[in-house]
């Protein structure tokens, strides 16, 4: 009994230190919508975990360990997950988004959802809180696709100059599908905060429309940017406008699902 009521009060004032010192961190973990990205040169590319800390105050710091390419397994498997959660500590955060590279083919990223996928899902969760961390899930960012796109997830990877000129419809069309469930589900069995980030940048561009939601994305004229003379038509991947708002739409639903952040978001 005496070693119990010791090893409480070693973990409370193990907390207490923690709060009064070191930052709150946010680890971020996910694909290349979520990523830090290489801004020499004029490169306009961001991912929105890139431009989160903006929109918080206070002793807390967003530690973006989002990589381009990676799914939930090949993150792990490449030891990227290892790295991350050695460094989490009690009280502080990890914001988890995967989905846009399990749903592909090739074996080193493939996973399935129902089964591998929430796998991986439950084990971030699970290690984060072993951890003393907090884990949020999210599910995928849309991609804007406004047609029946069947190379959609495959355009990611592609990197084309130009995509061509398709010709679109006024309704945003999935390219997820049961991938968006996986983080719901695991999030609803073990009790962990859910973001529905797929919503989120649903309405935003099915609001912008077919046009308007170009703007959020790598879309650029040729001769326009000196990084892209050729000019791009990315569909997947934002740039500082676009990414700059779907963090603010993020953090703001955060704010709502996980009261103990309220005050360190503006």
């Amino acid at each position: 009994m005496k070693t119990k009521i010791l090893s409480i009060l070693v973990a409370a004032l193990a907390l207490m230190s923690f709060s009064a010192g070191r930052p709150i961190h946010i680890f971020m973990i996910g694909d290349s919508t979520m990523a830090n990205k290489d801004t020499t040169n004029g490169k306009t590319e961001r991912g929105w975990g890139m431009m989160l800390q903006q929109h918080l105050k206070g002793n807390i710091i967003v530690d973006n360990h989002a990589l381009n390419g990676r799914s939930s397994k090949s993150f792990i498997d490449e030891g990227h997950w290892k790295e991350v959660i050695d460094l989490v500590q009690p009280g502080d955060y990890v914001f988890i988004q995967f989905g846009h590279n399990d749903e592909k083919p090739k074996a080193d990223r493939h996973t399935d959802p129902g089964t591998t996928f929430d796998a991986n899902l439950r084990r971030f969760c699970q290690e984060t809180r072993a951890k003393g961390g907090i884990p949020v899930l999210f599910n995928s960012v849309v991609r804007r696709n406004f047609f029946n796109n069947k190379n959609a997830s495959a355009e990611d990877d592609l990197r084309r100059e130009n995509m061509g000129n398709p010709v679109e419809g006024d309704t945003l069309i999935d390219t997820h599908g049961a991938y968006l469930d996986s983080p719901r589900n695991v999030a609803k069995a073990l009790g962990v905060t859910f973001v529905d980030a797929n919503k989120i940048t649903h309405d935003l561009e099915q609001k912008m429309g077919r046009e308007g939601s170009k703007k959020l994305h790598m879309w650029v004229a040729p001769n326009t940017i000196k990084a892209y003379p050729k000019g791009k038509q990315d569909n997947t991947h934002y740039n500082i406008y676009g990414a700059t708002l779907v963090s603010k739409l993020i953090i703001k639903q955060v704010k709502k699902q996980v009261p103990a952040l309220k005050k360190y978001i503006k």
